[in-house]
């Protein structure tokens, strides 16, 4: 299936690692041109050069997301290189190990970095997207918002304002050719996921990652299909979302998680 990407100007916040920087190589893939961002210059130039040898058109942009003024550096210097963005992915986000104990003042930090460092983004791409009559916004949430643990609960409550946040800006959007979606996956097999799980596998002598998923969806992270996806395989529901033919999805909450919810 064409998916309608090719020279697409695509933004994807935090894309110089994890899950944002396997969403950066399938829109590469797809013929996009791709913004990937890091918070500090020099920080996404490995994916970058990653995405070009493999024959993509990608460039690095830097910047705060916790400022208009940061925001507004990322996407000028996007719009001088290669044109306003169509398709803005608003991936970034992080808890803070927070825990009940902390001062209620930390959670501040949370909704900024969850939710209103994405609505700057938007805000600051929306009225291109809207004078041609075309454009894609996604957030990155989690369905650990449908079972949050007792720690970083800061994080699991900000993430959980997100579905309304897409449900307000459909409607914000009605009519205008631009749609909005929030695509919340379970757990990702990031380097970083990788690690800690072989590393707790371990401990049972349990080794390679076919084996190591297994061990972890039986006695950590359940799901009904008995696999954990790496971030490439949720950048290509991403760029399904983002493309022509998901023209009539807007306003959505998208579990990618492999039924972990009812597993």
């Amino acid at each position: 299936m064409d998916l309608g990407l090719k020279d697409k100007v695509v933004l994807i916040s935090g894309s110089y690692r994890g899950t944002g920087a396997g969403t950066a190589n399938v829109f590469a893939s797809e013929g996009a041109i791709v913004a990937v961002h890091g918070h500090e210059a020099g920080q996404a130039d490995e994916v970058v050069e990653q995405i070009g040898a493999n024959g993509g058109n990608a460039t690095a942009v830097h910047g705060s997301l916790t400022s208009s003024e940061g925001v507004e550096s990322i996407v000028s210097q996007i719009e001088k290189s290669c044109g306003s963005v169509d398709v803005l992915i608003n991936n970034y986000g992080t808890p803070s190990n927070t825990s009940w104990s902390d001062p209620a003042e930390r959670w501040h930090e949370a909704w900024d970095i969850n939710v209103v460092s994405g609505v700057r983004l938007t805000q600051r791409v929306l009225p291109a997207m809207r004078n041609r009559g075309w454009g894609r916004v996604i957030f990155l949430g989690t369905v650990g918002t449908e079972q949050p643990g007792q720690n970083n609960p800061d994080y699991y409550a900000s993430k959980a304002a997100l579905p309304v946040v897409v449900r307000s800006l459909a409607k914000e959007l009605r009519n205008s050719g631009v749609t909005a979606n929030l695509v919340s996956p379970g757990i990702i097999a990031t380097a970083e996921v990788r690690s800690a799980l072989e590393k707790r596998a371990g401990r049972d002598d349990i080794r390679g990652w076919d084996e190591v998923q297994r061990w972890a969806i039986e006695n950590s992270t359940p799901n009904l299909t008995g696999r954990i996806p790496d971030p490439e395989e949720i950048g290509r529901y991403v760029a399904f979302i983002a493309s022509e033919a998901a023209w009539h999805i807007t306003g959505s909450d998208l579990k990618v998680d492999g039924g972990t919810v009812d597993a």
